[in-house]
């Protein structure tokens, strides 16, 4: 079953991946549609619409992925502090009452509202002539469809906390720095530190 749990996060971390591509190509046509509208003066109507379009669907689609990754916003003040069986039964009552109604609803409503898209060929009416809409709406319950899954996955990982007492153990992705960590990789301590800055210091106090 471990082994089922970590390919389901594999997928999610994929497409989440997959999708944070999208950052690179908002980040080009921004810039692009900036350079177009104040030194060609030759602006792009569609051009708001589309970096909407591309920055929800990168929004949706990293829904799974950061689910996987333990990342969705929490309060920890007290999480924190709580031995992790009990932090287990809190986030399985969450997900039992807020987590599977609030996004099969999503699913459902989305399937719904991407399908009514679909049969008017809807287009945007922020702008005149403004791109379709339909293809963008269908994110909608499949970033759905894969946050359900991911979810399912969380909440077998909470009844395995409720039984084992720890956590199972999940992918790791990219991380914060740890200071200390690479402190400890590279073999440098504090005391080397303090004398490259007293070093430092004191060439510069030199110069003067």
């Amino acid at each position: 079953m471990q082994k089922l749990l970590l390919t389901i996060d594999k997928i999610s971390t994929f497409v989440g991946q997959a999708f944070s591509w999208l950052i690179v190509g908002l980040t080009f046509l921004i810039a692009y549609e900036v350079y177009a509208r104040y030194a060609m003066d030759a602006p792009h109507p569609w051009a708001f619409d589309i970096m909407l379009q591309m920055y929800g669907t990168l929004f949706m689609m990293a829904g799974a992925y950061t689910l996987s990754k333990n990342g969705m916003v929490r309060g920890d003040v007290l999480y924190g502090f709580f031995p992790q069986r009990v932090q287990a039964a809190l986030d399985l009552t969450l997900y039992i009452l807020f987590f599977l109604p609030g996004v099969t609803a999503l699913c459902w409503a989305g399937y719904y509202y991407a399908g009514d898209s679909w049969r008017i060929t809807e287009h945007s009416s922020i702008t005149a002539d403004g791109p379709p809409l339909y293809h963008f709406k269908t994110i909608i319950p499949i970033a759905g469809a894969f946050i359900l899954v991911q979810g399912f996955v969380e909440i077998y990982r909470c009844i395995l906390c409720l039984k084992d007492g720890k956590w199972p153990s999940r992918i790791q992705d990219v991380e914060e720095v740890d200071v200390e960590k690479l402190k400890a990789t590279v073999h440098v301590t504090d005391e080397d530190i303090a004398k490259l800055d007293e070093y430092v210091t004191h060439t510069k106090g030199g110069n003067k």
